[in-house]
């Protein structure tokens, strides 16, 4: 008989995600992540135990299952702020103190705001909720399978039994029908 391997659900940040996946251990949680590091060595990625977490993953054993860390605009607000990379310091202009003529610099034209992932983000979220809706209906019907089974091997023993009990109750009456008939006929000569 083949050995059930009990399953765990481990987290590691992916990106803005957090990435989990059920698996029978870590290093079978690292390679469904693709990590040919030890991302639990470093603190990286974790074993998780809260009930609400570890559902959506224990139903697809192996599958990497993703969960934003925040709104885009919470993403957004915690980057650290651009600043301009200081100028490079000329050695030069240092020990000549005579000032020198810059030329004018070209005006930069606005930078293009980078594009938005509200839609990428709503198209991931859809297919994760869809993943898990699949999955819960999916339980649910072999909850269901296993029930009617149940049902249905019940309805065969209770028929197994009654057919019997049928059988007997007509066995005796036919066999006391005949014994009838046999009397009756004895009196008819």
């Amino acid at each position: 008989m083949a050995r059930v391997q009990k399953l765990k659900v481990y987290r590691t940040v992916a990106g803005f995600y957090d990435a989990y996946v059920a698996a029978p251990s870590q290093k079978a949680a690292l390679a469904a992540w693709g990590s040919d590091r030890d991302l639990f060595a470093r603190g990286i990625a974790e074993q998780v135990t809260d009930p609400a977490l570890i559902a959506e993953p224990l139903a697809s054993p192996g599958t990497v299952v993703k969960h934003s860390r925040g709104t885009t605009a919470e993403q957004i607000a915690a980057l650290p702020e651009q600043r301009a990379p200081a100028a490079p310091r000329d050695a030069d202009a240092d020990a000549d103190p005579k000032p020198t003529a810059k030329p004018r610099a070209k005006p930069q034209a606005k930078p293009k705001p980078r594009p938005k992932r509200d839609e990428l983000d709503a198209a991931e979220e859809a297919l994760t909720s869809l993943r898990a809706d699949f999955n819960r209906k999916k339980k649910d019907l072999a909850e269901r399978e296993a029930a009617l089974a149940q049902d249905r091997r019940a309805l065969e023993q209770a028929r197994s039994s009654r057919m019997e009990a049928a059988e007997d109750a007509l066995r005796g009456q036919k066999q006391a029908y005949e014994e009838a008939v046999r009397r009756w006929r004895a009196s008819q000569d």
